[in-house]
Order: structure tokens, then C-alpha cells, then sequence
């Protein structure tokens, strides 16, 4: 019994430890897409994981029927990418861009107001 009991738990922590070999992103997607707008349902923002230009702006389009606030990664210090805690502060049907995303780099972004929400949550890759 303790054998069998045994042989179930290394069995188990050997599937627990495998893991994929492709990478993701804090936004779930492994390959951005390329858009300037993020759209926010109930749901979630969609897509959570975007491409940009240098010298670009966002626009986050707030559908859902509640407000968001959103805001630059990390939480709560927004200091990732200032340009984006342009947006704020969204009420239901409200849209608002970002400023003039210019440096290259990966910007994380997230619902101030829920920063545990993970659907609220992505990347904005400017290149």
C-alpha cells in the first residue's frame, strides 16, 4: 500500500513539473497582434496582447457595463509605460488613447481598480 501510495505521488509530481515549451505572455497570447485598440467587455480586454509602431497611441474602448480603470503596469505604481496612465479612469461606453507610445519596448497594462483580474490584464509590444 505505502509502495503503490508512493509510486501515485511521483507520478503525480512528475506530471505537476512538465510544463509547455511555449512561451506566453503576461496577456495569455504568444503572438501579438496588430492593432492600436483594446476593447473591454465583461469579459476582458481583447486582445490582450498587442503590436505597435513607435510613436503610437492605444485606444481602450470600455464596453462593458461597468467603468474601468486602466493603467500601466506595475501595480500600484503605473511606472512601466506613463503614457498609458493617460487612459484612466473609463465609464461604461467611454473610450480614451493613450499618449504617444515612442520608445521600444513591452509595456504591461491592468485594471487599477482590479489588479487581480487576469482577463483585465495584457501587453503592449511597441516596435
Amino acid at each position: 500500500m505505502r509502495a503503490a501510495l508512493l509510486v501515485c505521488l511521483c507520478a503525480a509530481t512528475a506530471a505537476a513539473c512538465g510544463g509547455s515549451s511555449t512561451p506566453t505572455t503576461p496577456g495569455g497570447n504568444t503572438t501579438p497582434t496588430a492593432t492600436n485598440t483594446i476593447t473591454i467587455t465583461s469579459a476582458g480586454a481583447s486582445p490582450r496582447n498587442i503590436q505597435i509602431a513607435p510613436g503610437t497611441r492605444v485606444t481602450f474602448v470600455n464596453n462593458d457595463s461597468r467603468s474601468h480603470n486602466m493603467t500601466s503596469d506595475p501595480h500600484p505604481e503605473h511606472t512601466q509605460c506613463p503614457e498609458l496612465n493617460q487612459v484612466g479612469l473609463l465609464a461604461a461606453g467611454q473610450s480614451r488613447e493613450s499618449g504617444n507610445l515612442n520608445t521600444v519596448r513591452t509595456c504591461g497594462f491592468h485594471d487599477h481598480d482590479n489588479p487581480g483580474v487576469a482577463n483585465l490584464t495584457g501587453t503592449i509590444t511597441i516596435r
